[in-house]
């Protein structure tokens, strides 16, 4: 005859019927296996997400400083330049007059993983790509085109084009047929 305790009681202390509760070492290597699959097969995807967006956010941090290059010599009534570069592994940018060399505290430096693309046309001189624009806002030949690419991000990239002597800029990404050997335009 079973206790008095009704059956809700039971299920803690009761002798008849009990059974050692718990998970097995198989049951337990099979969810650890089953974890390490799905993180093995969403890692890549979501370390490429990640270097996208920072390509994002570097393709706006480098048109937000070309029209404020543009706008500094509007303002100013003087030429302007803007000047990017990679030194050690990291790209870096400068908006400053141009009649002044960038100063070592000019420069404003992206997020690591960034770097300038083979597709960069932008004018060079040393280590350094630059883009003038003139008093009226207007670029000095040549236009040019800044592209961005990440290690991470595959084949993904980024780019601001100046495409007009008047300084018209517009943001790409890359395309799956080249125009002109370029991906992104």
């Amino acid at each position: 005859m079973l206790s008095e305790r009704g059956p809700i009681d039971c299920w803690r202390d009761c002798s008849i019927g009990e059974k050692n509760q718990g998970f097995t070492l198989l049951e337990v290597m099979i969810v650890l296996v089953m974890i390490g699959i799905l993180s093995a097969i969403a890692a890549p995807a979501w370390t490429t997400f990640y270097a996208v967006r920072k390509l994002n956010v570097a393709q706006d941090q480098v048109h937000r400083a070309l029209r404020l290059t543009r706008s500094n010599a509007v303002q100013r009534k003087e030429d302007w330049q803007f000047s990017i570069r990679e030194a050690n592994g990291v790209v870096q940018l400068a908006v400053h007059p141009e009649t002044v060399s960038p100063a070592v505290n000019m420069w404003q430096e992206l997020e690591e993983g960034i770097q300038l693309d083979t597709e960069t046309t932008l004018r060079q001189s040393g280590s350094v790509r630059r883009i003038k624009f003139d008093y009226h806002g207007n670029v000095k030949p040549p236009f040019g085109r800044v592209t961005l690419s990440s290690p991470q991000g595959g084949n993904a990239k980024r780019c601001v084009i100046i495409s007009t002597i008047l300084g018209a800029m517009r943001q790409s990404k890359e395309k799956s047929r080249p125009e002109r050997g370029k991906y992104c335009y």
